[in-house]
């Protein structure tokens, strides 16, 4: 395992989070003002939030008084949003310090554009703002400018986008019209300096030179007292010990790509390593880049479009290998697909890639149709959609005349899938559905210096950004398949093809590590055993105890007679705010604020054109589809009528800002809008819907029948451990001997092993009132050898719930506890992750707590009491511990102030 670096201590970052982690901060829990929120495009994630309060700790807070924090630094995950930081940012300093003048720097043409398609287009898909800012009342004005001007107008900030060259070009050799350090000195200046790894040349090699871009920022950022330096990098090199003394109380923020991954803002990351020919992995990622698109569109209705990147080191061998793939797709029929085919299974082996497998199965399952496959292998790869991204000037690919196509990948009207390529991906590159990078030979020698295999392993992290498909008619920003499962490994992982040649490899993977990116190799994974323990099959509980789940019932098709029924408002009005819909939200979620003088209502006027496209567009509302979830339909055009939905005799309002003149809306905003609605409506329908829902009559299964033994996967990463381990989402197998734990091992992550512990502290003082204390664990996606097991499911039950969800679902522990007198069992779910999204499961646990009286069993027993707790939480901040102690002992667990 790689050991973990020594962290360096960082005063300006360690000061500033002591201060936001104490409950005497002058400043309280300051959040995000309102004004930012409601100008931003884009809802700020936690963490953004978080880099912008301490940013405002810096600038306010009594510690910082007689200090002028003027230069600092966010070190920031490629893919984690520090344009969007830097919108904010400019927002902030013009509201609360009063700058109107900011200059952003970045070293490369292509990032420069972006960022100007980011700040100033409003006509673009990639503007950061809403199209009108207003700050009380008052219309903001953002206007791009060569020079700031001498007379500065009210509610106006200047912005000023230049690469670092032209900015220290003209300050070394004054021009006209140009701006030298005067101009910086006259009115305050705010410099964002983004990818500030490149400005520290001079810093790293101690070599002073008169007129290094260094020396230039320096020079604006020193014109004037109050001027201010914010850079902003996902890379910088704290083990050069002169970067080090440089950044060291300049680091205000971090928040790093292995945090970034551990997160789920990413893809997970895989390599495929094979001895195959150049022809052969060509053939295989053609394979599978495929195979993605289709499994999508077959298995989930959905549509994707995989990008493919080919990575040489020469540009003519690029070349070359380009002119073979174009031969190779030209070339291909029925008969070359089953004879490669054929060849794959004889070399086939376990250590082979789990994907490719798949991938392989599949075109073997469907032999019939390869004439069809082949045809659409033609298509969606001919030489139309081919970029050759070819670099010689080693200035980076967004510079060759394909800024458009490359920055919009995404877009389902660009249809390229394929790029070759010798420039990595350079910064700013903003492509997500990159699914595939292939490192071709060049030359069979060729081993890869350490600085070769480092580039190669920052061009994975960056290709690893999410990409948020639509699934089912929902769109999300964070992996939600489970690691190493097969929908994880087709859609939420990017895989990288490598030569498979031991130096080249080991600098790699020594790389991989370097950066702490967790990687593994695109192995077969297989399921582990895990057993009940023969001590626990021994006792009076395993052969006579039960385990209590309550009953369902059948829902009869009559019954689902009105949305109401699964929770859709259908008689009053809906208003929803103006939001982009790629807005990591639903309507639901945001907060409109009653402030008429910045926001009004303004109804949605649209015809059945506009219901007709969203119908078609969502696959859950194709008739045959929803049919399934509302029985007693008759036709598309009768769930928009009365009897459904009531779309036509209701209004729908959008709160737009007072400065959109008249509320005007775009054909293209207003289907936005109608699709969000749409898909929330879609959501609550299958919350809603099941064949069968819960009663408060609850059944004992015999624990013998149900207990059994398991199999499940570990994911397998063999680079970035020294994080992982400390991880709490980390999935690792604990063998566990205390008899109170009724498995041998468990495979689980850390919040779910802290839990286990903190129950383990508390079964003695517990085996004082109860004879029998057991955890039991119990997990919806075990592999068991009872299929029986699998059934058992808690489901809402009565009345008066926030959310309907009748679907149910299995708690992953309970702990059992019995006496001579009765028997408590205790559900306890572990939760790291989308709490809000699972409140309903929350809500359900104390439920049964709070309405004890509407619990029946089917023996008439008054001995058994069926309780639940608040989720646990990694360190028990919600007090879920204390609560078990409560139910079990009517108290809270003695001497452990932890509790």
């Amino acid at each position: 395992m790689a050991k973990k670096k020594k962290q360096l201590p960082l005063p300006l970052y360690d000061e500033v989070k002591e201060l936001n982690e104490s409950l005497f901060n002058d400043e309280g829990a300051w959040e995000t003002p309102e004004y930012i929120k409601q100008n931003m495009f884009h809802t700020f994630r936690n963490y953004q939030d978080a880099a912008f309060r301490f940013f405002h700790y810096s600038q306010v807070a009594n510690e910082f008084r007689f200090r002028n924090v003027n230069h600092v630094l966010f070190n920031m995950a490629t893919g984690s949003g520090k344009t969007d930081l830097m919108a904010g940012l400019i927002l902030y300093l013009y509201q609360e310090h009063g700058y109107q003048n900011f200059l952003f720097l970045v070293n490369t043409n292509g990032v420069l554009s972006k960022t100007i398609d980011n700040l100033t287009n409003k006509a673009s898909d990639k503007y950061l703002y809403t199209p009108q800012i207003e700050i009380d009342g008052e219309r903001i004005e953002i206007r791009q400018v060569p020079s700031f001007p001498k007379t500065q107008s009210k509610n106006t900030i200047y912005l000023k986008l230049a690469t670092v060259q032209r900015v220290a070009a003209d300050i070394y050799t004054q021009k006209e019209n140009s701006m030298g350090e005067a101009d910086y000195a006259r009115d305050k200046v705010v410099i964002l300096g983004d990818e500030a790894h490149h400005y520290s040349a001079s810093t790293k090699t101690e070599k002073e030179t008169e007129q290094s871009w260094e020396k230039a920022i320096a020079t604006i950022l020193n014109a004037r007292d109050d001027n201010r330096l914010l850079e902003f990098t996902a890379t910088i090199d704290l083990e050069n010990k002169n970067v080090y003394e440089k950044y060291k109380d300049k680091v205000l923020y971090r928040y790093a790509l292995d945090r970034f991954i551990q997160d789920k803002f990413s893809k997970n990351v895989k390599r495929i390593q094979s001895s195959n020919t150049d022809m052969d992995n060509m053939m295989n990622v053609v394979l599978l880049s495929e195979y993605r698109r289709r499994y999508a569109l077959e298995e989930h209705e959905s549509y994707i479009k995989p990008v493919i990147m080919f990575k040489s080191q020469r540009v003519d061998a690029s070349n070359a290998a380009h002119e073979q793939f174009n031969e190779l797709i030209d070339t291909l029929t029925v008969g070359s697909l089953k004879v490669f085919l054929d060849r794959q299974a004889q070399i086939a082996s376990e250590d082979d890639s789990e994907t490719l497998a798949l991938a392989h199965d599949y075109y073997r399952e469907h032999e019939t149709n390869l004439s069809e496959i082949i045809r659409d292998i033609k298509r969606e790869l001919a030489p139309s959609r081919i970029i050759n991204a070819n670099d010689t000037t080693q200035s980076g690919i967004l510079e060759k005349g394909h800024y458009e196509a490359l920055n919009s990948l995404e877009s389902p009207t660009n249809l390229y899938r394929v790029i070759f390529a010798v420039a990595r991906l350079t910064e700013g590159w903003d492509v997500l559905n990159l699914f595939d990078i292939v490192r071709l030979s060049d030359d069979p020698k060729a081993k890869g210096t350490k600085a070769t295999t480092m580039s190669e392993a920052q061009l994975i992290g960056r290709g690893a950004r999410y990409y948020p498909f639509l699934l089912n008619g929902e769109r999300s920003f964070t992996r939600r398949f489970d690691d190493d499962g097969k929908d994880s490994l087709i859609f939420e992982t990017i895989h990288y093809h490598t030569i498979n040649e031991p130096q080249y490899l080991k600098n790699l993977v020594s790389a991989l590590d370097e950066m702490n990116l967790p990687t593994g190799e695109d192995k077969k994974n297989p399921l582990l055993d895990v057993k009940v323990k023969p001590a626990f099959k021994r006792t009076d509980v395993w052969k006579y105890g039960k385990i209590y789940y309550n009953e369902t019932v059948v829902v009869a098709d009559d019954y689902y007679d009105s949305l109401e029924k699964y929770g859709v408002n259908t008689k009053e009005n809906e208003i929803i705010p103006y939001i982009s819909s790629l807005k990591e939200l639903s309507y639901k979620d945001i907060e409109v604020h009653e402030d008429y003088a910045n926001v009004y209502n303004v109804a949605l006027t649209f015809d059945s054109r506009y219901l007709e496209k969203i119908m078609n567009r969502l696959s859950f509302y194709h008739f045959s589809n929803l049919k399934q979830y509302i029985p007693l339909l008759t036709s598309g055009e009768e769930f928009l009528g009365e009897k459904w939905l009531n779309i036509y005799n209701r209004t729908i309002y959008v709160t737009v800002p007072q400065t959109m003149d008249g509320g005007q809306l775009t054909p293209t905003e207003k289907l936005n809008i109608l699709e969000r609605y749409f898909i929330e409506v879609s959501k609550q329908i299958k919350a809603g819907y099941s064949k069968e829902r819960g009663t408060g009559k609850f059944i004992g299964y015999p624990m013998k029948e149900y207990i059994a033994n398991y199999r499940k996967r570990v994911p397998n990463y063999n680079t970035g451990k020294a994080f992982m381990q400390d991880d709490p989402q980390t999935v690792k197998r604990y063998e566990l001997k205390e008899d109170y734990f009724v498995y041998d091992s468990a495979i689980i992550n850390l919040t779910e092993k802290q839990l286990i512990d903190r129950i383990a502290e508390r079964v003695k003082e517990l085996e004082d009132v109860y004879s029998d204390v057991y955890l039991i664990r119990m997990d919806e996606n075990m592999h068991r050898e009872s299929a029986k097991n699998n059934k058992l499911k808690l489901y809402q039950f009565g009345s008066g719930h926030d959310e309907v969800h009748l679907a149910g679902f299995q708690p992953d522990f309970i702990l059992y506890l019995q006496n001579t007198d009765y028997f408590i069992q205790i559900f306890i779910e572990p939760k790291g992750r989308n709490m809000e999204e699972e409140q309903w499961k929350e809500d359900l646990l104390t439920y049964m707590n709070e309405h004890e009286a509407e619990i029946a069993f089917e023996d008439e027993t008054d001995d058994v009491k069926i309780k639940g707790v608040k989720f646990y939480t990694m360190n028990d901040g919600r007090g879920t511990i204390r609560q078990v102690g409560e139910i079990a002992l009517g108290r809270g667990f003695k001497g452990l102030s932890i509790d």
